[in-house]
């Protein structure tokens, strides 16, 4: 605990908020983008956007792996649900997606699906093992950093000759949404949303390492800076954007040197080559269709497919016309710019994804963040969380 609360000193946190202060442009406006939901989590956590000058705005983009499922996948899920002899195996926070019907695993869990929530994929595949006569699916989402527990458990099925055991696979690539991001039209042609900088991902990068986004710096001269998830690694991130932009820098910079290597994690990234494969397009909820941004199992190891033994359609479903998740994730509004937030759509009531997930921007803002926006509003003043 002593190593976790020296990122989080409250005295070191207002010494940095003092620097960014001191070190921003009075003549411009910085708009930075947090792409992962952890980043997006500690900024309402710990009141960061209370510590930064008004002209630092952050913006939230779409790295919640739950959030970015699209509604024609969930559907996927539910059929899969639906099979007799099937047990699915998932994570908790995919289990609370309402779909467009308006069921969700959870309520096909209470109507009798053998619907497991699981920790790890070691456990799906435990379960298999334990259950020979059911079909076990795992239903694997994320980004690089879940990416290599689900290669791993595909092999050892294999090695164990397991023949109730498939994934069905949902792993998406960050590089290319960012890349989707940066090349959209509300960014290159209608001046909807304007971009500086990006504090890069955490758990990503410790398997990419920071290589990987040095084509952003280069190709759309935006700088990143990675860093990791407590609260003064976020602060100095956003005070090194900062510095770059002042200084006319677009370049990669790692602020969370103790875990993300310039080539990253070398073994996993060889495990995921050995069994996984690019997707020619694969749709993300709020982004559309992203071409080569997300992997499907490999030919060699196609009795673990989900989508092969099964047969699975391919489903694209629109989501709630109440819902602004869309646009949320690509940073075009704010979670307070939805009617629906906090009142209709609630962490206990969600419509949509990203009131569902931890990581989801509007479930932050809700949890962290709402109350003290309306007291701030009230009241003109500041607080400090740290």
């Amino acid at each position: 605990m002593k190593y976790i609360d020296a990122f989080r000193d409250g005295a070191l946190a207002r010494k940095i908020s003092a620097r960014i202060t001191a070190e921003v442009n009075p003549d411009r406006e910085y708009y930075l983008m947090e792409f992962c939901g952890g980043h997006t989590h500690a900024i309402s956590r710990y009141g960061i956007a209370d510590l930064l000058p008004d002209s630092v705005h952050m913006i939230h983009g779409p790295g919640c792996p739950v959030c970015v499922l699209p509604m024609g996948r969930l559907e996927n899920m539910i059929q899969l649900a639906r099979m007799p002899g099937v047990i699915l195996c998932s994570y908790g926070d995919l289990l609370r997606i309402p779909t467009a019907n308006g069921h969700s695993l959870l309520k096909m869990k209470a109507q009798g699906a053998d619907i497991r929530m699981i920790y790890s994929s070691a456990e799906a595949l435990k379960i298999a093992q334990q259950n020979p006569q059911n079909q076990v699916i795992f239903l694997a989402i994320g980004f690089e950093t879940t990416t290599p527990p689900s290669a791993d458990v595909i092999k050892q099925a294999q090695a164990l000759g397991l023949t109730n055991f498939t994934v069905f696979c949902n792993h998406v690539l960050t590089p290319s949404a960012i890349s989707h991001i940066l090349q959209s039209p509300e960014i290159r042609e209608l001046g909807l949303v304007r971009l500086d900088g990006f504090i890069g991902p955490a758990h990503v990068s410790t398997i990419i390492g920071s290589a990987p986004y040095e084509y952003f710096a280069e190709e759309f001269q935006k700088p990143v800076v990675i860093a990791g998830f407590e609260p003064l690694d976020v602060m100095q991130a956003i005070l090194m954007l900062i510095r770059q932009l002042n200084n006319n820098r677009a370049e990669v910079e790692n602020e969370f040197t103790r875990a993300v290597l310039p080539f990253g994690n070398i073994k996993a990234q060889m495990l995921v080559a050995e069994v996984f494969e690019l997707r020619r397009s694969f749709e993300w909820r709020g982004l559309g269709v992203v071409p080569y941004s997300a992997l499907r199992i490999k030919s060699n190891f196609a009795d673990f497919d989900a989508e092969q033994r099964f047969e699975l359609p391919s489903l694209s479903i629109a989501d709630n016309k109440a819902c602004e998740c869309g646009a949320i994730l690509r940073g075009v509004k704010h979670p307070r710019d939805c009617t629906i937030f906090g009142t209709a759509c609630t962490p206990e009531n969600p419509i949509g994804s990203c009131m569902v997930s931890s990581e989801g921007a509007c479930a932050a803002y809700f949890r962290y963040g709402r109350f003290r926006e309306a007291n701030n509003h009230c009241n003109n003043s500041h607080t400090v969380n740290l």
